[in-house]
């Protein structure tokens, strides 16, 4: 096996993308951006790509490359923020890097059955639902407080038969736990298509494709649902307040999340004009927020 060493330096801000190509062609085997300082990243909104304000670099690189050398050509393009001297390298052990990178992820529960179980871990028989899922480019494996408020919120309801709508699908995270919990027909809604391959994918993989249609907003058909979540932002919710809250069925039920707690109550105010609020839940610094539409009473 091939023996490597850890290259980490702190970035200039506007040569990441430089910096990263330049690895790459240096013969690295791996390339992570992390945090230089303790700054949040918030769940992206639709085709968005957030970075750190300062972020450090930790390349893989082949033991047999000239530390010097690699030195002087990454300070020689300009992307070391701070000069050659904030560089360093670590020897590394001989491993599988695919194998150590996904043993980070572990089985997480959601509710009282939903849990979201990475590829490499055998599921234990027990679990009510389990959605088969391994980090990949589009957000969304629940370890997000929005992402995990929503399987909270959708463990809570009765799935079994109905019409599902989720607004922002990202990884098709929910919409596949939706299917596997008994959804007639879901309908995934997305800006990113990056997201709608990633929620084709893991239908497939979780074996519900032929349940799931996930499409670009301008390509939604027309209908409502018995239950509609709502992952974006809060600017967008209040934007489509009247698209969102008419997908809602009679008797149906709505869950909002992607929003920041001092955002609550301009979005709560949005909606209430269009539907009851029943209820809202926190984790960190995020809300959701739960409504019903009214009965249709002529049923």
């Amino acid at each position: 096996m091939d023996a490597y060493r850890t290259l980490r330096f702190r970035a200039a801000p506007d040569r990441l993308e430089e910096a990263e190509d330049l690895l790459w062609s240096l013969g690295a085997a791996a390339v992570t951006l992390t945090d230089a300082g303790d700054q949040p990243l918030h769940e992206p909104g639709p085709g968005e790509t957030p970075l750190w304000d300062h972020s450090v670099i930790e390349a893989l690189l082949p033991e047999g490359l000239d530390s010097d050398q690699v030195l002087l050509t990454l300070a020689g393009s300009g992307v070391l923020d701070g000069g050659s001297q904030s560089a360093s390298f670590e020897p590394v052990v001989d491993r599988d890097w695919v194998r150590a990178w996904m043993d980070r992820y572990e089985p997480m529960r959601f509710g009282d059955s939903i849990w979201v179980c990475p590829s490499h871990i055998e599921p234990d028989p027990a679990w009510p639902v389990v959605v088969r899922l391994d980090p990949g480019l589009a957000f969304g494996t629940g370890t997000h407080p929005t992402t995990a408020l929503c399987l909270e919120w959708l463990d809570d309801q009765a799935v079994e038969g109905v019409d599902v709508i989720d607004y922002g699908c990202g990884s098709g995270i929910l919409a596949v736990a939706a299917a596997l919990m008994g959804a007639r027909r879901v309908l995934a809604i997305d800006h990113d298509p990056q997201a709608l391959d990633a929620t084709v994918d893991n239908a497939e993989r979780n074996g519900v494709a032929d349940r799931i249609e996930a499409v670009l907003p301008e390509q939604a058909p027309a209908g409502s649902a018995g239950l509609v979540l709502a992952n974006i932002l809060a600017g967008p919710l209040v934007e489509l307040v009247d698209h969102i809250a008419g997908r809602v069925a009679p008797g149906g039920r709505l869950a909002l999340s992607g929003i920041l707690a001092e955002q609550a109550d301009g979005v709560l105010d949005a909606y209430r004009e269009r539907l009851l609020p029943v209820g809202e839940a926190a984790r960190e610094d995020w809300v959701r927020l739960d409504f019903a539409a009214a009965a249709d009473e002529s049923t």
